[in-house]
């Protein structure tokens, strides 16, 4: 018999979650909101580039969690169930924007600031200035970036890149067959690629020293 590996272990604990949540159990309910809330609130966030858009989708995700997690049938589908609330919630708030606007500009340098998230603040702190301020402008300058391209090709840009979710699951939350995620993968990376190039940004300043 081998012995569990920390993920497994994770899984499990995970798993022991969902069945308790699902049977009502609140303080369950609770750890998983605990434990996904970074995950929703950075895909959120790089959805719209805006704190109190981000927070705002945060929100409303684990209350619909909360209300609909006894429907949840297969607790190996979570992931997948939660990324589906989360883009659901995206686009509903997207459709209340109703005209595309331009992000402010400062919206990036409020996120940096006091509403940047407590584990960001808690990594920065340990980082050389000179390397964090070079980093910080370039994830600045990919952000904006990601804004440009299609809604479509923006989420499984983000869900591939920045959240690591197979294709399999992308296509499980969008509703789409794998072809087409890996289709909308494809042309999001080529615009951005693009978009950069107009930009002058080049692979040697994509790739400096982490």
């Amino acid at each position: 018999m081998h012995a569990k590996t920390l993920p497994d272990i994770a899984m499990m604990h995970t798993e022991s979650l969902i069945t308790r949540a699902k049977e009502g159990d609140q303080h369950a309910q609770g750890k998983l909101v605990q434990l996904w809330y970074k995950r929703i609130y950075n895909y959120s966030f790089k959805f719209f580039l805006d704190h109190d858009l981000a927070m705002e989708v945060s929100q409303k995700t684990f209350i619909s969690m909360c209300r609909n997690i006894r429907a949840l049938q297969d607790t190996g589908r979570f992931k997948s169930w939660l990324y589906t609330i989360a883009v659901n919630c995206c686009r509903e708030e997207a459709r209340k924007l109703k005209n595309t606007r331009a992000v402010p500009l400062d919206a990036v340098s409020d996120y940096d600031g006091e509403n940047s998230p407590q584990w960001e603040k808690s990594q920065r702190r340990h980082e050389n200035p000179e390397r964090q301020y070079q980093q910080q402008e370039l994830a600045d300058l990919l952000q904006q970036c990601l804004m440009e391209l299609s809604a479509e090709q923006r989420e499984v840009v983000i869900m591939k890149e920045y959240e690591g979710l197979k294709f399999r699951e992308i296509a499980e939350v969008l509703n789409i067959s794998e072809n087409t995620a890996k289709s909308r993968m494809y042309y999001g990376l080529d615009g951005l690629r693009r978009i950069l190039e107009k930009k002058n940004i080049t692979n040697e300043t994509l790739s400096y020293e982490r």
